[in-house]
């Protein structure tokens, strides 16, 4: 056979294969565990450190924060490992199945702390177990996250991919941001409330996360992926709408290289990737604002149903206004990026969810459930924010194979990319809870132990900690959302740019 390249589709004049369905719905299943991990430690681990073990709200955001810090160092090398891992073996599915397996276990120890420890012991106890548990996820996540790029070339179908993905999502957060908390309610000793949902929840997240391994798994050197459906008529012995694999797209020597290249080397790739490529800086710093808000929302969600709603329930009818309209959200929002561009729809979402955000702010002066309604509409905005650049992030790094096709790596970079957005992200889910645990800490926000009691009596916040709540639950989101607006207007592709070969 020959060595050179099959000729792209567009050039053939044949269109594209779709993906089969089955592929879609196995690779959409990773979001069970990606929405579930993402979700459930973001709404109630500052929460639990501060109400149940005793811990400062500022020596909470330092727990949270050092374990992600240590998630933004690995991202990258994993990114490299799981490239090197498709150079050598023609699939990522090794490193993804070892997070998938060990997941679980580690997310139930996270919050299996005795309250006895004291809030010291407790909260070493929880770094390490929260930094153990992020770094089984980001074995998954990076090479899940890389597998878009490699299993189809063609805008559409990229973004029919990732639709379905943020369904699966928007559903994770669903069952995960109302379930989780009301599993706790299966008993009144705060221990077992949170050891009951770390199980449980870190069984669902270990499932979904199986699942999707079996995509990478179907990847095998020097064939096509089987699970691209070929309709389209044969070219060079091949389906023509099959999608080589980048391990079969790549020569033996870069092939070679990308195996036996140095640990340092590999992580620079990462760095070199993010130097190199202006539309992945761009789509990287919007997507990291945007974590941060989305993260500073989610990590105060719990805070406003106890202190602004006085209610334990609510935080499960916040989580069920924003998830319920998004469910039907996010397959309309693919049908309108078909017709105005991902970059442009992915705007609109954003305007949509700041505007809905600030609304909240109403709320410091007359609490109600009218909220359930600006976070209906921020759910909406909220499925389009996570499946669009979730569909850009392959058409950037096709662009970078297409234009930069001598960096070495060849087409087999889709991990360095990854990795790198990967870091990004939880930069910026964990500022989101640290931010919130500064502005807790200077409002004078109390913490307690198990049960809101310190020294025998009730605790009480003061107004000005309500303030604080408010706020970061609404104007600062929203003023990261306009942020985020500025970077991606500086994105620079567009539909020709990625059709065009």
């Amino acid at each position: 056979m020959s060595n050179e390249a099959p000729a792209a589709p567009e050039a053939t004049g044949i269109h594209p294969a779709r993906l089969k369905r089955s592929t879609i719905a196995r690779y959409a299943a990773g979001s069970l565990g990606t929405g579930g991990f993402a979700t459930l430690p973001g709404l109630v681990l500052t929460y639990y450190l501060t109400d149940s073990l005793g811990v400062a709200a500022l020596a909470a955001g330092a727990v949270i924060t050092m374990a992600k810090v240590w998630d933004v160092v690995i991202d990258p090398v994993i990114g490299a490992l799981t490239d090197r891992d498709l150079a050598r073996h023609g699939s990522r599915r090794r490193l993804m199945l070892i997070g998938a397996l060990a997941l679980p276990v580690l997310f139930a120890l996270t919050f299996a702390v005795p309250p006895s420890l004291g809030p010291v012991v407790a909260g070493i106890w929880v770094l390490l177990a929260f930094t153990l548990t992020a770094t089984a996820f980001s074995l998954f996540q990076v090479p899940y996250i890389a597998l878009p790029a490699e299993l189809t070339p063609n805008y559409d179908e990229r973004t029919r991919l990732l639709t379905w993905r943020v369904v699966v999502l928007t559903f994770a957060i669903l069952l995960f941001g109302a379930g989780g908390p009301a599993l706790r309610r299966v008993s009144d000793d705060p221990f077992v409330q949170y050891l009951v949902m770390g199980v449980v929840c870190g069984v669902v997240i270990g499932i979904g996360m199986l699942v999707a391994t079996d995509v990478a798994r179907r990847t095998a050197p020097g064939r096509t992926h089987p699970d691209a459906a070929t309709d389209a008529p044969a070219v060079s012995g091949e389906g023509a709408g099959s999608v080589p694999s980048p391990a079969s797209s790549a020569s033996g020597g870069t092939a070679a290289s990308a195996s036996t290249a140095g640990f340092r080397e590999h992580y620079a790739s990462g760095i070199r990737a993010l130097r190199r490529s202006r539309p992945f800086r761009m789509l990287l710093s919007t997507f990291v604002l945007q974590a941060l808000a989305t993260g500073l929302m989610l990590a105060g969600a719990q805070y406003v149903a106890t202190w602004v709603l006085h209610s334990q329930a609510a935080v499960e009818l916040l989580f069920i206004a924003l998830i319920a309209p998004a469910l039907l959200a996010a397959p309309a929002w693919g049908v309108v990026a078909r017709r105005l561009g991902k970059e442009r729809t992915f705007a609109i979402a954003s305007v949509v969810f700041a505007v809905a955000a600030l609304s909240i702010l109403g709320m410091l002066w007359a609490p109600g459930d009218w909220i359930y309604v600006p976070v209906a509409i921020a759910g909406i905005a909220y499925a389009g924010m996570q499946s669009l650049p979730m569909a850009m992030l392959p058409d950037v790094i096709s662009h970078d194979e297409r234009t930069e096709p001598d960096v070495a790596g060849g087409t087999g970079r889709a991990g360095s990319f990854s990795g790198v957005w990967t870091a990004g992200e939880t930069v910026g889910f964990a500022l989101g809870a640290t931010t919130l645990t500064l502005i807790l800490a200077a409002t004078g926000y109390v913490s307690s132990v198990g049960g809101q009691i310190v020294g025998g009596q009730l605790v009480e916040q003061p107004d000005a900690a309500i303030t604080g709540i408010v706020v970061s639950f609404s104007l600062v989101p929203a003023v990261l959302i306009g942020l985020s607006l500025l970077t991606l207007a500086r994105y620079p592709l567009r539909r020709a740019d990625i059709e065009s070969r």
